[in-house]
C-alpha cells in the first residue's frame, strides 16, 4: 500500500464520494465489483489517508437493507485490501425510523499504519483529540461528538416533502494543516417535465439554497474557519431546455402532450423533419428516451459542460478541479452494462469534489507534479450502481494549509 513516504513526498489523501443506493438492492453483484473497483483505486494511488463519502445508504428500503449495510461496513473494515489502514472512523446514519433526522449519509476514513499522530476534532469540547484504532458511531449521530450533521428544514424541500437530504461534517488535522470534510446530499429532480418547462428549473433553485445553508453553517462563528472539501452527490442537473434545443435535437419537430383532466404536461416527442419523421428523443416525468448516448460518452461528454451551470452561482466560494470524466448518474444498473445510462433522466454530473479557496490551494501547489493530482471517476467501464463513484487523489505538503501552518503539528509520515 502506502508503504514509507518521506516528508518532500508529502501526505497522500484520496477523497471519493459514491451514491451506493444501487448496492444494496443487488448486493450479491453489484457490491463485490464496487468494492474491487475501489480497492483498485486506493492501490493505484496509494495515500496516507481515504475519505469516503457515501449517500444512500442502505438504498430504498433501509429496514430491509440492514444486515447488507453491516456487511459492507465490516468488508472495507477487515478487507485485506485495507490492512495497512490500521485506524478508521465510519459514521452511519441509521436512524431510518425518525423522519426530522435521517439523511442516509455514510462517512468512511481510514488512516494508514506510516500515518502519525492524526487528530480529529471534537466539536463539544472544541478540540483536537488524536485518533486511535477502529470505531464505528450510528444510530442519533447527533449526540455523537467528533460529527456535525444537519438534515436541512423542511421548508428547504421541494413541495416541502421529507426525503433524505442533508450533510454531515468531520474535521482534521494532518501535515501542520487542518480542514473540513463535508459529506453532502441535496435535492433531485423529482420531474424532467418539470425541469423543462424553466430555465434554470426550480429545482437548481432548491438546491442551491441548500448548498448556500451547508456553507453558511460550516462558515460561521462557532469554530475556527478552516480550509474544507464538500464532496458528495450535489445531484446538479444539465440545463435541459437549453441543452436539448441547441445539442441533442437543434432540428426537430416538438409534439407536447397534455393529460386530459388536469391539462398539465405529460410528455414530450421530438421528432426530425422530413417525411419519415424518426423520432429522436421522447421526455416524460421519469423517462429521458434520446437515440443516440455516444454524445454523453464521446470526449467523456465533456461538450456539454457548458449547460452544467449550477456551481456558478458559488463562484468565488467553491472551485472544482476540470471534469474530464463522462457524466456520472444514470448509468445502467445492470451489472452487464457498466458504460450504458438509463433511460430516466437527462445524464449529469451529480457527483462532485468541490472546495473552498484555501483547500484548493492546498491542492494545487507548485511543489506537487501535475500527475499527482487526479480528479476522476472509478469503475468506468464496470457497473457501479446508477452513480459512478468520483475520487480526487492529491498529496499535501507540510504547511500546505497555511495560514494555518504550524498551528496543529499533529502529523509525522515515517
Amino acid at each position: 500500500m502506502a508503504g514509507k513516504l518521506t516528508a518532500a513526498q508529502g501526505t497522500g489523501i484520496l477523497l471519493v464520494t459514491a451514491n451506493v443506493g444501487s448496492l444494496f438492492e443487488d448486493p450479491e453483484h453489484l457490491e463485490k465489483i464496487w468494492l474491487r473497483e475501489f480497492y483498485q483505486t486506493v492501490q493505484t494511488h496509494r495515500p496516507h489517508f481515504v475519505a469516503v463519502h457515501c449517500q444512500e445508504v442502505g438504498g430504498k428500503n433501509y429496514e430491509a437493507s440492514m444486515s447488507h449495510v453491516d456487511s459492507f461496513v465490516t468488508e472495507l473494515l477487515s478487507s485485506d485490501a485495507m490492512k495497512e489502514y490500521s485506524r478508521a472512523r465510519v459514521y452511519l446514519d441509521e436512524n431510518y425510523k425518525s423522519q426530522e433526522h435521517f439523511t442516509a449519509l455514510g462517512s468512511f476514513y481510514f488512516i494508514h499504519e506510516s500515518l502519525k499522530n492524526i487528530q480529529q476534532f471534537d466539536f463539544k469540547a472544541k478540540k483536537f483529540r488524536k485518533v486511535v484504532g477502529k470505531e464505528t458511531w450510528s444510530e442519533t449521530l447527533e449526540s455523537t461528538p467528533t460529527v456535525e450533521k444537519e438534515k436541512f428544514p423542511q421548508d428547504y424541500y421541494p413541495e416541502s416533502k421529507w426525503s433524505r437530504k442533508g450533510f454531515i461534517r468531520t474535521r482534521w488535522a494532518l501535515a501542520d494543516c487542518a480542514f473540513d470534510l463535508v459529506n453532502i446530499h441535496l435535492f433531485h429532480d423529482a420531474s424532467n417535465l418539470v425541469a423543462w418547462e424553466k430555465s434554470p428549473s426550480i429545482y437548481s433553485r432548491s438546491r442551491q439554497r441548500a448548498l448556500q445553508f451547508v456553507l453558511d453553517r460550516i462558515t460561521d462563528d462557532r469554530y475556527e474557519r478552516l480550509p474544507y472539501f464538500v464532496f458528495g452527490d450535489f445531484n446538479f442537473r444539465l440545463d435541459s431546455k437549453p441543452v436539448i434545443q441547441s445539442r441533442l435535437c437543434p432540428a426537430c419537430n416538438l409534439q407536447v402532450s397534455r393529460s386530459d383532466d388536469t391539462n398539465q404536461l405529460s410528455k414530450l416527442t421530438f421528432r426530425e423533419f422530413g417525411n419519415d419523421q424518426k423520432l429522436i428523443l421522447q421526455v416524460e416525468k421519469k423517462l429521458f428516451n434520446y437515440v443516440n448516448q455516444d454524445i454523453f460518452r464521446e470526449d467523456n461528454g465533456t461538450s456539454l459542460l457548458e449547460f452544467d451551470n449550477e456551481l456558478s452561482v458559488f463562484r468565488g466560494q467553491l472551485h472544482e478541479l476540470e471534469i474530464a470524466f463522462p457524466p456520472s448518474y444514470p448509468y445502467s444498473e445492470d451489472s452487464n452494462q457498466g458504460r450504458e445510462y438509463m433511460n430516466t433522466r437527462l445524464p449529469a454530473w451529480c457527483d462532485r469534489i468541490l472546495m473552498s479557496p484555501s483547500a484548493r490551494d492546498m491542492v494545487i501547489k507548485p511543489e506537487n507534479e501535475e500527475k499527482s493530482i487526479v480528479y476522476d471517476n472509478i469503475g468506468p467501464n464496470v457497473c457501479m450502481g446508477d452513480h459512478k463513484p468520483v475520487f480526487l487523489s492529491f498529496r499535501i505538503t507540510a504547511g500546505a494549509g497555511k495560514p494555518n501552518a504550524n498551528k496543529h503539528k499533529c502529523c509525522v509520515v515515517q
